[in-house]
């Protein structure tokens, strides 16, 4: 999968979260598919490809989603360090 990163990728259209729905955890839309398992297979250094072929209702856009989504919660998790003064 080749996709150009961009800061700012819209993930929010893919990834919802119901009460109704796997306890209000965040699923990809129209699916049962948690983020986390997608993020946890990513981790463990499983491919794309791979999580698509385990989850055939997960298009590639839904794991380039995943990744945005945890690109953003650690940016705004992450302490920005302070510019040095230089004089």
């Amino acid at each position: 999968m080749n996709r150009t990163a961009t800061r700012h990728y819209p993930f929010g259209d893919r990834i919802v979260r119901d009460r109704q729905i796997c306890g209000g955890e965040p699923v990809f839309r129209g699916t049962r598919v948690l983020l986390r398992t997608v993020l946890a297979s990513l981790a463990a250094g499983e491919a794309a490809e791979d999580i698509l072929a385990d989850f055939p209702s997960l298009k590639a856009d839904d794991v380039w989603a995943a990744i945005a989504f945890a690109a953003a919660s650690a940016e705004e998790d992450l302490p920005v360090p302070a510019v040095p003064n230089i004089q």
